[in-house]
C-alpha cells in the first residue's frame, strides 16, 4: 500500500510541475493582482480537480468520457473560456504601449481557476486512467482519497509560483517587461484554448 502510495505521488508530481493552461492561469492572475489573486486562481483550481476527483469516485467522470456529446460539449466551453481569459490579456498588450490589462476583482481568479479546470474534460480522462491504478482497492473512499491528495499538490505547486511571480514584482512591473509578459500569458492561454478544442481524446 505504501509502495502504491509512492508511486502515485512520484506520477503526481511529474504531471503537476508540467506547466499547462493551470499554471498560465496562476500566472496571469498573480501578475494582474498580486499574489492573493494568484493564490485563490490556485484555489480555485484545486477546488476542480476535488470536483473531478469526486465525479471519478462516483463514477460520474466515466459517463462523461463515454458519453461523446457531453464531453465535446464541456471540452469546446473550456476552450471557449480559455481563448477568451487569453484574449482579454493579449489584446491590450499588443494594442498599447500604455494599456494595461486591469486587475480582477476579488473573488474572480478563484471562479477562473475554477472554471477553467471544471471546464477541461482531460481531467476525468487522467483522473478515471489514473487513480484506480493507485487504489487498492477501486473504491469510492480510496479513489476519493487520492483525487484530493493530488489536488492538495496542485494548490501547493500553483501557490509556490505565485509567490514566486509575485516575488519579481517589481522587476515584472517595468512596463515593457509587463506588455511582454501579458503577451505572451496572453497567448498562450489562446493557444491552450484552441489546441483544447480540436484535441482529440
Amino acid at each position: 500500500m505504501v509502495t502504491h502510495f509512492l508511486a502515485f505521488l512520484g506520477v503526481s508530481a511529474v504531471v503537476i510541475v508540467t506547466p499547462g493552461q493551470d499554471t498560465a492561469l496562476t500566472i496571469r492572475n498573480t501578475l494582474l493582482g498580486g499574489r492573493r489573486n494568484g493564490v485563490f486562481t490556485a484555489v480555485g483550481v484545486s477546488a476542480g480537480q476535488a470536483v473531478w476527483a469526486l465525479a471519478t469516485s462516483a463514477g460520474v467522470a466515466a459517463v462523461l468520457q463515454a458519453s461523446a456529446p457531453a464531453f465535446v460539449a464541456v471540452k469546446l466551453a473550456g476552450a471557449t473560456y480559455l481563448v477568451f481569459l487569453g484574449l482579454q490579456t493579449l489584446v491590450p498588450a499588443v494594442r498599447s504601449k500604455r494599456s494595461r490589462v486591469k486587475a480582477s476583482p476579488r473573488g474572480r481568479p478563484l471562479r477562473q481557476g475554477l472554471v477553467s479546470n471544471l471546464g477541461n474534460p482531460k481531467m476525468a480522462i487522467f483522473f478515471t486512467s489514473l487513480l484506480p491504478q493507485f487504489a487498492t482497492r477501486p473504491a469510492f473512499g480510496a479513489l476519493l482519497l487520492l483525487g484530493l491528495v493530488f489536488s492538495s499538490l496542485t494548490l501547493v505547486w500553483l501557490t509556490a509560483y505565485a509567490f514566486a511571480v509575485a516575488k519579481a514584482g517589481d522587476f515584472l512591473r517595468r512596463s515593457r517587461v509587463r506588455r511582454a509578459l501579458d503577451g505572451v500569458t496572453g497567448a498562450v492561454l489562446v493557444a491552450l484554448g484552441l489546441r483544447l478544442a480540436t484535441e482529440q481524446r
